[in-house]
């Protein structure tokens, strides 16, 4: 294993503590337990929202704290979800009073653990509300999920409700916000070389030089298919088709494309392949009105790829393109 670390036992700290000297001007590490927030919370009066889930996503999620996105983020170690005490500690941290929405990834550790901080805030009297978020059309149960997984469509989520409770939503038109997003956002990625969690120290499945791992989780879960290597022209169509066909998207549809690398995929190709999607939804007729392009949501150094298509109007678009600074995401004033 060849891995820019000191001790695979600190690694997460570690970084953490770079990710707070690298943008102290939008962020602050709460180190016991483990929480990112934002440098401003709480932000009174306004619907706080918070997310997580477990280290070797990056920037997902600790990069998506700041204004116009998330107001705290819990990191749990490399792949594995944050505990109770994380999530209630954020919700502690950021409430300001006008609720607190939790966004969850659709993995069992997560949901579990989301809810149990959910509830133990509650008995505070403080008003919570939670999200799951299910994205991934490539298989229905997997290692980590009952049901579909949770995403590339969390980024988009995170941002559209970020927005919209930094413009003063309450906490149930976020909730009915969130919804929506939810059920016009599909997902679907696929593997080249899998990821070595540090503490595990070697991959976390074997693919041979002429294979390639199709309907991939961000953990490094099976897929739908092992099939052999193929060019972009059709992996791009590979991925895209289950996506289209799942909502399903039609002729007309106004969408955001996300071209997301899994961390070890370079922009090169990445470009690449963003713009063989672009053309196959024209060709179909679907209009791709904002795009989103890069490593966003990745599994360590796994090489590969995902597409997310989220069905647009013209509330999702303004919310997608309102103001937002955060390490990762930047645009707007």
């Amino acid at each position: 294993m060849k891995k820019i670390i000191n001790d695979p036992s600190t690694v997460v700290a570690e970084s953490l503590r770079g990710l707070e000297l690298a943008h102290s001007d939008l962020l602050t590490v709460v180190p016991e337990p483990a929480v990112v927030v934002r440098v401003d919370a709480p932000v009174r009066g306004k619907v706080a929202v918070v997310s997580g889930g477990g280290s070797g996503h990056e920037p997902m999620h600790g990069g998506l704290v700041g204004p116009g996105m998330l107001d705290a983020a819990c990191p749990g170690p490399v792949f594995t979800s944050p505990t109770p005490d994380q999530v209630q500690a954020a919700i502690e941290r950021v409430d300001g009073g006008a609720g607190v929405l939790l966004i969850v990834k659709n993995y069992t550790g997560d949901v579990l653990n989301f809810e149990t901080a959910a509830e133990l805030a509650q008995a505070e009297d403080v008003e919570v509300a939670t999200i799951v978020i299910d994205d991934d059309v490539a298989v229905k149960d997997s290692l980590y999920t009952a049901g579909r997984r949770g995403v590339g469509g969390t980024v988009l989520l995170e941002k559209i409700v970020g927005a919209a409770a930094e413009r003063g939503d309450d906490l149930a038109a976020c909730v009915a916000l969130a919804e929506r997003v939810v059920a016009g956002v599909r997902s679907m990625g696929m593997a080249l070389a899998a990821p070595t969690v540090p503490h595990v120290g070697e991959p976390s499945f074997d693919l041979g030089e002429d294979e390639m791992e199709v309907g991939i989780g961000i953990h490094g879960e099976p897929g739908r298919a092992r099939l052999p290597v193929d060019n972009a022209e059709g992996i791009v169509a590979r991925l895209l088709e289950p996506i289209l066909e799942d909502l399903p998207f039609t002729e007309g549809d106004r969408v955001l494309l996300f071209t997301n690398s899994m961390g070890g995929t370079p922009l090169l190709e990445l470009y690449l392949a963003h713009g063989i999607a672009e053309r196959l939804l024209a060709d179909r007729g679907i209009v791709v009105e904002r795009r989103l392009v890069g490593p966003f949501v990745t599994s360590l150094e796994m090489q590969g790829m995902s597409l997310t298509l989220l069905r647009l109007d013209d509330e999702l678009t303004e919310l997608w393109d309102a103001p937002v600074r955060t390490a990762a995401l930047r645009w707007g004033s």
